[in-house]
C-alpha cells in the first residue's frame, strides 16, 4: 500500500522559507510511472498546483509562483521536499503532496497546515 506522509513547520514568518517533506513509503520515487507533486489550498479557496518532479529528477512549477519554489528529493529515503522562499501571509494554506500517474494524482497525502505569521 502506497502511502504519503507530509512534515514540517507549521508556522512560519514572512519572508523566510517553507520548507515541507514529503516521506514516500510502499513506492519508489524512481518508478518510470509516476511523478510527485506539491498541491495547496489556501483557506476558503480551491486547490493549486505548485509543481511537480518526476522519476528523473526533472521538475516544472507554476508559473504563479515567481520562481519562489523548488522541489527537490532524496531517493535513498524516498523523500521529496518543497521550498517556498519569501513566503506572506498567502502562502498559508493546507499543503498536500501527492502521486501522478498519467491519469492524474492517484494517492495523496493527508495535508499539512501551515500558516505564515509573525
Amino acid at each position: 500500500q502506497v502511502q504519503l506522509q507530509e512534515s514540517g513547520p507549521g508556522l512560519v514568518k514572512p519572508s523566510q522559507t517553507l520548507s515541507l517533506t514529503c516521506s514516500v513509503s510502499g513506492a519508489s520515487i524512481t518508478d518510470t510511472y509516476y511523478a510527485w507533486t506539491w498541491i495547496r489550498q489556501p483557506p476558503g479557496k480551491g486547490l493549486e498546483w505548485m509543481g511537480v518532479i518526476t522519476y528523473s529528477g526533472t521538475t516544472y512549477y507554476s508559473p504563479s509562483l515567481k520562481n519562489r519554489a523548488s522541489i527537490s528529493r532524496d531517493t535513498s529515503k524516498t523523500q521529496f521536499s518543497l521550498h517556498l522562499n519569501s513566503v506572506t501571509p498567502e502562502d498559508t494554506a493546507v499543503y498536500y503532496c501527492a502521486r501522478v500517474n498519467q491519469g492524474g494524482n492517484d494517492v495523496w497525502g493527508q495535508g499539512i497546515q501551515v500558516t505564515v505569521s509573525s
